[in-house]
């Protein structure tokens, strides 16, 4: 059973959490469908397959022949030919020669996404979002919990339009947690020249039953992030594979999410 809180902040009734809060959890399962979530968004790279080899160097080494390459105390690779002084007989091509190609360059063409099975990404999904109702996991995450966990709201919570009244509503449970996700600390190494230079902490997840006004007047507080039962994705619940994510739902999400994954 969890409590029902109204926009006063105010326990006002009791509910049973959804059958999908009691999966077990699978932390083997949940490392491999963030990890391929990661996968997914990897931008290829690799090298023009022809640097190095735009060049007419060549080699010809048959013996007894007159413009053979062998005997001449060179070692026998592709060398320019036809000029004269400092590029007569330069070696190209080749890895080890100046200008020549790599020997085993990155391949553009390399697929980086790891696949996964339907069935194994549902169940990675259902125990991430298991995980969000058990106090130690939560707690282990780093979040500061001051009641139990999650935290259910009336639907209309939903409703609330300015991000002013939502960070003074959630301050009221949780101020700890709020102040902790508000922290930012410039990023120790090399990062702070490529584009981020801070570091912010994942707080709580809003999970509400549709689009609605909450979704744009909560995506400003830091640290937290709102989602629907159809953009939920694991890596929301478990960020760096990490299950546990302090929860914010409200009466028909949880509705829901019974729908969408049943008991």
């Amino acid at each position: 059973m969890a409590n029902v809180y109204d926009l006063n902040g105010k326990a006002v009734e009791q509910m049973e959490l959804p059958g999908v809060f009691s999966t077990p959890y699978r932390p083997d399962v949940i490392q491999r469908a963030v990890l391929s979530a990661q996968s997914s968004r990897r931008q290829p790279y690799g090298s023009d397959p022809l640097a190095g080899k735009k060049t007419s160097a060549h080699y010809h080494g048959r013996r007894k022949y007159r413009f053979t390459m062998m005997n001449r105390e060179m070692a026998r690779i592709a060398r320019v030919h036809g000029k004269v002084g400092y590029m007569a007989f330069r070696a190209r091509f080749v890895p080890q020669a100046v200008k020549g190609r790599r020997a085993h360059p990155p391949k553009a063409a390399k697929v980086w996404e790891e696949r996964i099975n339907a069935k194994e990404k549902r169940l990675a999904l259902i125990s991430a979002l298991a995980a969000g109702a058990q106090q130690e996991l939560v707690t282990k995450r780093g979040h500061k919990v001051g009641t139990e966990v999650p935290i259910i709201f009336v639907d209309n919570f939903e409703n609330l339009a300015r991000t002013k009244d939502v960070k003074a509503l959630l301050e009221k449970l949780l101020p700890a947690e709020l102040t902790r996700s508000a922290e930012k600390k410039v990023r120790a190494g090399r990062g702070k020249m490529r584009g981020r230079r801070y570091k912010t902490k994942k707080g709580p997840l809003i999970i509400v039953s549709r689009q609605c006004d909450l979704v744009k007047a909560a995506r400003n507080i830091p640290g937290i992030d709102v989602a629907t039962p159809s953009t939920l994705g694991t890596e929301l619940l478990a960020p760096g594979t990490h299950a546990g994510r302090f929860l914010i739902l409200t009466k028909a999400a949880c509705a829901a999410l019974e729908k969408k994954y049943g008991a």
